[in-house]
């Protein structure tokens, strides 16, 4: 790919500025308590004024954005496994939240006159009741503030926007609104998703895999036990419409120190409401659509997650022992850089956009 070399010099430069230890110190603030809207409603608006003084100290501009939904289906936040299960579906009747949203003065706003397609880089700070979530997602939370920092130090503010989403984890409530509403400079052209990206382990045997992925996806799924099925790999879930911005995270990935193995998985199915319809007729494809990118898929917007995979690899996924003390902060901020490298770097094609790549 012809991005590749401004790809390593920014991952590099971004390293160099990189501190593990602000990941620590706040993954250790937010995931000290469980924290949602309906079942610790102080503890969610103590994390949202992290995040929002966090954001502030690294120069971004933040907006608190209240939501107020009727009859929106979705699922309980109660403890439990995959929310794919029928029995965590609910109809919520009415749900008020709030997102955040945050841009750099002079960059992703209404002050943009170069007219530059907007990336979105988006995170839940919700956790179902009775788990503190360091993994499910603190991390990704915390990978969202250094990429904060990051992208603030550039010469040149990117095109970038930041999202910290409530209710994900009652059926990505907050990322539905984001995704329909215009927002501070419009809609986002494309969207990266950060999503329990703390825990990695070398050891062979720690990764599974969903029944029937083999058959659906024998190239990731053979790629998965080809390494032994350790679980030592962030998972890069695309579309066709989002393949360039794949790309660019491996190779941010390959460059970032420690380096980190990516197993890329297309999702077949196409952006808007017929994806949404066709992961009915095949059970596995469900599981590509497990956090708030999905509600940018539906909307039509190019979107990827990137994910340690959850439940197929951490057996604290949604449980008390969650903790910070679990979380992989080297490779967390390694994760942090290759995510604001391509944040920087991609630029998704706009209604009047051609595809290539910036600086």
């Amino acid at each position: 790919m012809e991005a590749g070399p401004d790809v390593t010099a920014l991952v590099r430069e971004l390293t160099g500025r990189a501190d593990p230890a602000r990941l620590r110190h706040d993954v250790d603030v937010l995931a000290d308590r469980p924290r949602g809207r309906t079942h610790a409603p102080e503890a969610m608006l103590r994390a949202e004024a992290h995040v929002a003084r966090r954001l502030a100290e690294a120069g971004w501009l933040t907006e608190r954005q209240p939501f107020d939904v009727r009859w929106r289906p979705g699922c309980t936040d109660r403890p439990g496994g995959a929310r794919l299960s029928p029995l965590r579906f609910r109809v919520h009747r009415r749900l008020t939240g709030a997102n955040l949203l945050a841009r750099l003065p002079g960059g992703a706003g209404p002050g943009d006159r170069d007219g530059r397609p907007v990336v979105l880089v988006g995170a839940h700070l919700d956790t179902v009741a009775g788990s503190p979530g360091a993994d499910d997602n603190a991390s990704g939370v915390a990978a969202l503030l250094e990429v904060a920092r990051l992208l603030g130090g550039l010469p040149r503010p990117p095109a970038v926007r930041l999202a910290c989403f409530d209710m994900e984890e009652l059926g990505f409530v907050g990322a539905r609104v984001a995704a329909r509403a215009a927002g501070p400079g419009g809609r986002p052209a494309g969207m990266l998703c950060l999503e329990s990206v703390g825990c990695f382990d070398t050891a062979p045997g720690t990764q599974t895999v969903p029944p029937g992925f083999g058959t659906v996806f024998p190239g990731a799924s053979g790629a998965v036990h080809a390494a032994g099925r350790r679980g030592d790999f962030v998972l890069v879930v695309h579309r066709r419409s989002s393949q360039t911005a794949a790309g660019l995270w491996r190779m941010a990935a390959a460059a970032a120190d420690p380096p980190l193995p990516v197993v890329t998985l297309r999702d077949p199915r196409p952006d808007g409401p017929l994806g949404a319809l066709a992961g009915l007729a095949v059970p596995p494809v469900n599981h590509l659509g497990r956090s708030d990118h999905a509600a940018f898929w539906n909307a039509g917007i190019p979107a990827v997650l990137l994910t340690g995979t959850a439940n197929f690899r951490n057996p604290r996924y949604h449980r008390p022992t969650d903790t910070p003390d679990t979380v992989d902060h080297e490779r967390l901020t390694a994760v942090a850089v290759a995510t604001a490298a391509t944040a920087a770097l991609w630029c998704p094609p706009g209604p009047s956009h051609p595809r290539r790549h910036r600086r």
